[in-house]
């Protein structure tokens, strides 16, 4: 639920660009299934550690549904990110990528045209994303429309939100000023991709009664990851010009605020598991919360910068399958939170 990801793949090169897409993705339509899936996994892979890591968890079409929804809030995190365009030029960007989703029509200028000709940043992974967005969008015919309207409006109210951010910037810098504009801030990145999850998930009926406490937590799990990237992550951050973290709060306020968040998180998924969500659902959003309380502490211990090891993920990954078919997965949260989860709520 937050806008993790590295990776290294070739870049898109002189890829062709295909007229517009369709406008309004269906159930049926687009490329050859096997291809399709070779492509966006590919791009997963060159994304997202994180997510490439949770999203094979899931089931159809889930998967694919929140696949495509990624790459799509990957996208938009790419223009935001830029390193090599200014202030404007990111603003009209998500402007630009805002209006295709809400109406992705042939009467909308084709945005990617210049992502491909004048990448925002170098990473390569990303530019082969920003490259295949009309890819992407040809692998969203496949979804349903429920599905379609919630990735798109939530991935448009995203782009609304970053550039409310972007404008903010001095000299490519955006300083937040406390503890209440980064949490403005996370929701902005990652409370939103909460919320489309849970949005997702509540397709199914069965999670009907824990709907609305669903909703409730939703951002703040989506704040919980957040909140660790940018305390993983603020050394090199800082380098790169971003100034995440406000000079005015001590860190240990915002290390205590992820804890909170995490505590929430671990509820979250628990009640899914106890409300008997489908076992790729409870693995998917519990895994990230795993490697977050696992981050969290190896940061707090060593340092920004610090990251928890290969080995140290396969064995959070392992305790997982078990803990899922166990259906022990609430006990394995409380166990890596430190501590009982909060009473109450479902």
């Amino acid at each position: 639920m937050s806008r993790a990801g590295r990776g290294i793949v070739p870049g898109a090169g002189d890829r062709r660009l295909p007229p517009e897409p369709m406008p309004a993705p269906h159930r049926g339509g687009g490329a050859p299934r096997v291809a399709t899936e070779t492509l966006l996994d590919r791009l997963l892979q060159a994304s997202s550690r994180t997510f490439a890591l949770t999203i094979p968890l899931l089931r159809e079409p889930t998967r694919r549904e929140v696949t495509i929804a990624y790459l799509l809030f990957r996208v938009a995190d790419s223009i935001e990110d830029s390193t090599r365009w200014p202030r404007d030029g990111k603003l009209q960007e998500l402007e630009a990528l805002r209006r295709f989703l809400e109406a992705p029509s042939g009467s909308i200028a084709a945005p990617w045209r210049k992502w491909a000709e004048d990448p925002p940043l170098d990473h390569p992974g990303y530019r082969e994303l920003l490259g295949e967005f009309p890819s992407v969008m040809r692998a969203a015919e496949s979804l349903a429309p429920e599905a379609w309207r919630l990735v798109s409006s939530h991935t448009a109210k995203t782009c609304r939100a970053m550039a409310s951010f972007v404008e903010r910037e001095r000299d490519g810098v955006l300083r937040l000023k406390d503890l209440g504009d980064l949490r403005a801030y996370c929701y902005a990145v990652a409370g939103i991709v909460g919320e489309m999850l849970t949005e997702l998930f509540l397709l199914d009926p069965a999670l009907g009664p824990i709907a609305s406490v669903m909703r409730d937590e939703a951002p703040l799990f989506g704040e919980a990851l957040q909140l660790v990237n940018i305390l993983k992550d603020r050394a090199a951050d800082a380098r790169e010009g971003r100034c995440y973290l406000p000079e005015e709060v001590d860190p240990a306020d915002v290390f205590a605020l992820a804890r909170r968040d995490l505590a929430v998180a671990s509820d979250y998924c628990a009640r899914l598991e106890r409300f008997g969500a489908d076992s790729g659902i409870v693995a998917f959003t519990a895994l990230p919360a795993l490697l977050a309380f696992s981050s969290l502490g190896r940061v707090e211990r060593d340092g920004p910068g610090a990251k928890i090891t290969r080995a140290e993920v396969s064995e959070i990954v392992a305790a997982l399958h078990e803990a899922v078919d166990r259906k022990t997965v609430g006990k394995l949260l409380e166990t890596a939170g430190g501590s009982p989860r909060r009473p109450g709520g479902g």
